[in-house]
């Protein structure tokens, strides 16, 4: 059959038309099938992400101490020419898992084993952080209120680097350190805690109230123990150049056998200030244990032994230090300081202050860190006496611990 011309045009055309058509469907499909498996792929690439965030990433570390004591308090120690025994080793975890950050530390001592702290934390945005577990107390000078080993004597009354298990919360500003916790009770779960000695513990508590006959060390008596519970803590402080100035404000309720027996209170002012290679720190401190059933002392517990304080009493102290970069062998930096402490206004009976005035070194010499220190003290716990004490004489003590930390 013979095809006319315009016939066979439009022929071509139509299946041209078809062809394209053809084509376009399968581009289409194509681009349809790339698109999918390019979502695909991101949804890969972001559970793989995911699942690397989530891997943990911890730094393990710690520290081997010793220590050497000559005290003239002590005959037996004197007649040995002082005693150097083993110290501590402590083992110290940090890192992080996904956005949390995690840190704790545990130590062993020849008479007992502590937790120091442990904590997960969070930053909520780039001004506040979260931290949920056993945290520092935010009170007075952080992190620590002395520059010696033996603390200040703020620490043997509860009030320096104490640990309590709770909610804290650190906001930053510019020149502005807000930090409010919550602390449901102290570090071994309070009165009812799941432990075998309430002493046991880093940082001082209150653990009992003292019957009239009771000596000052004696362990507290059956139905005499109580314990901080629901306490709050406020701490502001304002930076500018190298010091820093601020308050701090603790309430919270006493806790015993048969419900509420009082409220704990204290407050503080501080600064800590560092010009050059000088460094000055002071700390005023006011606390006091109002008991239902008055009392005008309490007891305390830490490092396996039992202890009194008073109830209610006046905390005082200076600090001043110099840091010096040597080249001496593998000494790297000195830091000699001066810590004078003072506790007056004790309540009821307790006419005679507690004094404490350590002169030291700080040596740093890689991952050694020793601390040389002479304390003279006046009814200061670990220096011969107790803050509840009513000695005049003063006690004098050398001290030197040497760590290796890794």
């Amino acid at each position: 059959m013979k095809v006319s011309t315009p016939l066979l045009g439009l022929l071509l055309a139509s299946s041209t038309t078809a062809l394209a058509a053809q084509a376009d469907d399968k581009t289409q499909r194509l681009e349809q099938l790339e698109q999918q498996i390019a979502e695909l792929k991101k949804e890969v690439n972001a559970n793989t992400k995911s699942s690397a965030d989530l891997t943990p990433k911890i730094k393990i570390g710690g520290a081997v101490r010793f220590q050497y004591s000559y005290e003239d308090y002590d005959d037996d120690n004197t007649d040995r020419g002082g005693d150097f025994d083993f110290d501590t080793f402590r083992l110290d975890v940090n890192g992080s898992i996904g956005d949390v950050r995690v840190s704790a530390q545990y130590r062993w001592y020849q008479y007992m084993d502590v937790v120091h702290h442990a904590y997960a934390a969070y930053d909520f945005n780039e001004n506040w952080e979260g931290q949920v577990g056993i945290t520092q107390v935010p009170f007075g000078n952080l992190n620590y209120n002395s520059n010696s080993f033996f603390f200040s004597s703020a620490y043997y009354a509860g009030l320096e680097d104490d640990y309590d298990t709770g909610l804290s919360f650190i906001g930053k500003y510019d020149n502005h350190d807000i930090r409010i916790a919550y602390f449901v009770n102290d570090e071994l779960g309070g009165l009812d805690g799941y432990v075998d000695n309430r002493t046991d513990r880093y940082s001082y508590d209150v653990i009992g109230v003292r019957g009239e006959d009771e000596g000052i060390f004696d362990a507290v008596a059956d139905g005499m123990g109580i314990a901080e519970s629901n306490t709050i803590n406020l701490r502001y402080a304002y930076k500018f150049d190298n010091t820093e100035v601020g308050a701090s404000l603790l309430t919270g309720d006493l806790e015993g056998s048969g419900g509420s027996v009082g409220d704990h209170n204290a407050y503080a002012v501080h600064l800590k200030s560092n010009i050059g290679k000088f460094g000055v720190m002071f700390e005023y401190t006011s606390y006091e244990y109002d008991l239902d059933e008055h009392s005008d002392s309490v007891v305390v517990g830490a490092y396996s032994f039992h202890d009194t304080i008073p109830a209610e009493a006046t905390l005082y102290n200076l600090n001043l230090s110099y840091s010096k970069d040597v080249t001496f062998g593998p000494i790297t930096n000195l830091t000699f300081y001066n810590d004078y402490n003072l506790m007056t206004d004790k309540s009821g009976s307790y006419e005679e202050d507690t004094m404490m005035n350590v002169t030291g070194v700080a040596i740093s010499a890689g991952g050694i860190y020793a601390y040389v220190d002479y304390i003279m003290a006046k009814n200061q716990p670990f220096i011969g006496g107790t803050m509840a004490g009513d000695s005049d004489e003063t006690n004098n003590r050398l001290n030197i611990n040497i760590g290796y930390y890794f």
